[in-house]
């Protein structure tokens, strides 16, 4: 097999990029240039954005790890929080030595380039912008919520649905792309998004004005990773037609190819899942669906964790056929456990 035939674009954010990058890294034919949402607004990340004034560093740095040889060992260290100190006590080791690169070079994008080079990182990341905004969702009732953390840990019992999100630029009249971004985007032959929350993980990346119509004009095959559960104060009652929905509507095309889990996860996953107002993504028409995508099936499932996520193996049997079949002269690679369906 000839190495790095085949250039994708990955876009998301948030721990379910993590385990997308960790799926494809290992991959011979492929080269990857993941493109990462700028909006994260809790945590280490969160504090160190309102201290220091700098780019959110937390999801990026998740990027880093997923691409690095050393992923285990570099996890281990660089996501270690201090316990101790007025102002270290908190943050993770890896935010900090991003912050100190940046702040150092004088560059966020030089940063990413100097841990990604002490890391051995294969392939490229790529913050989406490298202007400071914030993601602010305007709910049903008419209500503008600020903030990603906000969004993604709603208080209460109930909230009104997400009816648009938006990027409120802090020091511009509007957020303006990294330009590689678009360089990327208009000469990959994939672009994968998700698993991610919808509307503060992979949606924020597409209101960055030119990451839109770059997508539009592309002639990459847009591939989509649906997420296993639902999300309260994002998803509520979503079924998988209406993430694509949303998805479009933001991407102003329609998605080639759909990755969707088959696999029922354990009843009391489900019960304890429940008690957290999410539910099992459940698929309307799936007749209809064949119609309008090639739909990938396949047990994706992690069986090894507490929590319901993806394996990144088996995203790595669901995915790999597909994108094989992308290069000039690809044979397609059979899984026993993917049924791969077109209308």
């Amino acid at each position: 097999m000839v190495k790095n035939t085949i250039s994708i674009a990955t876009i998301g954010g948030g721990s379910g990029h993590f385990v997308l990058l960790s799926a494809l890294r290992d991959a011979d034919a492929l080269t990857i240039s993941a493109i990462v949402s700028m909006t994260d607004s809790g945590g280490s990340t969160g504090r160190l954005r309102d201290e220091l004034g700098i780019l959110p560093p937390g999801d990026i740095l998740k990027c880093v790890l997923a691409l690095s040889p050393y992923r285990e060992l570099a996890r281990k260290l660089l996501l270690k929080r201090f316990t101790k100190g007025k102002r270290l006590a908190g943050h993770s080791a890896g935010n900090m030595l991003l912050t100190m690169l940046s702040q150092y070079s004088g560059s966020f994008s030089e940063g990413i380039q100097g841990l990604a080079q002490m890391l051995d990182v294969e392939g490229e990341i790529l913050p989406v912008t490298i202007d400071k905004s914030t993601l602010v969702a305007e709910l049903t009732s008419g209500e503008r919520i600020f903030g990603e953390s906000a969004i993604d840990l709603p208080r209460g019992d109930q909230r009104e649905k997400i009816a648009n999100v938006f990027l409120v630029p802090h020091h511009a009249e509007q957020v303006r792309v990294y330009p590689p971004v678009i360089e990327r985007i208009d000469s990959v032959k994939a672009i994968i998004l998700g698993p991610g929350d919808l509307y503060t993980s992979i949606i924020p990346n597409l209101l960055v004005p030119g990451v839109k119509q770059a997508i539009i004009n592309s002639q990459a095959k847009l591939v989509y990773v649906s997420n296993i559960m639902t999300k309260f104060g994002e998803t509520d009652g979503y079924q998988l037609e209406q993430f694509i929905d949303e998805l479009e509507h933001y991407l102003g095309r329609p998605l080639d190819v759909v990755v969707v889990n088959n696999h029922e996860p354990s009843q009391e996953m489900i019960t304890n899942y429940n008690l957290e107002r999410a539910q099992v993504v459940e698929i309307d028409d799936i007749a209809q669906l064949k119609e309008r995508y090639q739909v990938i099936h396949a047990d994706l499932i992690d069986e090894t964790s507490t929590i319901l996520r993806h394996d990144s193996e088996k995203l790595t049997a669901a995915l790999l056929p597909y994108l094989m079949e992308l290069a000039p002269n690809s044979n397609t690679i059979a899984t026993s456990n993917v049924s791969i369906m077109s209308g």
